[in-house]
């Protein structure tokens, strides 16, 4: 039997029970990826984020992402809560950790950037690993039956309910606050619509992100995030939707740079606060970074 030792945080919050929830595995040498899935459905987050040794060792970890129900090459909230957690251990895999960190990741190098007030580590901002890529469109109506808002009140002037991605794909679609507010996930719906939406490389995979504007321009946005098929019914706080969901905003605007503050997890009372750079050059929307804080829970160690 072997030990692994946990920390878990809240995060894209600065108080404790806001955000996301996120347990990290400091070290899952031995581990399988068996073990690693079902540690992840044990511990029964969103997410959960194993490190390992990197294989180049100019990076700083390799660093696994599984859901309750699979492993996902990319994601906001479990990449800046481990940042979080890594840069404040003595070492990590013999080096000490720095001002910034590279992840490997089945979606590619993440770079992360630990966020402190004066000596104390207080979140982190990373970059996602691409540049955004758009793909197919949903019908309003699937989408509305997915997230339980009548097709009328999918705001579709701007956009069409769309595929966005930076390194996870989520269907992104806009509503008004009070039709956002009513909303919650409809598994028929999901059912159907998964049939001809879901993601094939991702096992079927379907998410969607809802979202409203506090006001007229894109600065400010509350969104909630549904995908019942994945086994989360909601997420209090998504960095990668809200990176795909600001990176394809910014396509459609007139502008060459964008600070979006994305509002997530109200209706669940776990109010978390997302903060999202991106910009622009020849039409391409790179340089896309999700910044949060993070606030540490608990820690043990788990025997296998």
């Amino acid at each position: 039997m072997t030990d692994f030792e946990y920390v878990t945080v809240d995060v894209f919050t600065a108080q404790r029970f806001g955000g996301n929830p996120l347990a990290v595995v400091l070290d899952a040498r031995g581990m399988t990826d068996a073990q690693m899935q079902q540690v992840a459905a044990e511990f029964n987050y969103a997410e959960s984020t194993f490190v390992l040794p990197p294989r180049n060792p100019k990076n700083t970890a390799q660093v696994r992402i599984f859901t309750r129900a699979q492993e996902v090459p990319f994601a906001g909230h479990p990449n800046v809560g481990t940042g979080f957690v890594l840069a404040q251990q003595k070492e990590i895999f013999g080096e000490a950790p720095g001002s910034s960190m590279r992840f490997e990741e089945k979606a590619g190098l993440v770079t992360v950037d630990i966020i402190r007030e004066a000596a104390t580590v207080v979140g982190a901002r990373i970059k996602a690993p691409r540049a955004l890529e758009t793909g197919s469109t949903m019908d309003s109506a699937a989408f509305g039956a997915c997230a339980s808002v009548p097709t009328e009140a999918i705001i579709t002037e701007r956009h069409l309910p769309t595929l966005a991605s930076v390194g996870l794909p989520f269907y992104v679609a806009e509503t008004n606050i009070e039709s956002l507010a009513k909303a919650h996930a409809n598994l028929d719906a999901f059912r159907s619509a998964a049939e001809k939406y879901g993601l094939a490389d991702l096992s079927g995979r379907l998410s969607v992100f809802i979202y409203a504007r506090h006001g007229d321009g894109i600065e400010a946005l509350r969104a909630r995030m549904f995908a019942p098929l994945s086994n989360n019914w909601e997420d209090p706080a998504t960095g990668s939707a809200s990176a795909a969901l600001g990176a394809f905003l910014l396509s459609l605007e007139n502008q060459t740079s964008a600070r979006i503050e994305i509002e997530q997890g109200v209706e669940m009372g776990r109010p978390s606060k997302i903060i999202i750079h991106a910009q622009k050059s020849n039409d391409v929307v790179d340089n896309v970074a999700i910044e949060g804080r993070c606030v540490a829970m608990m820690h043990g160690e788990l025997s296998l």
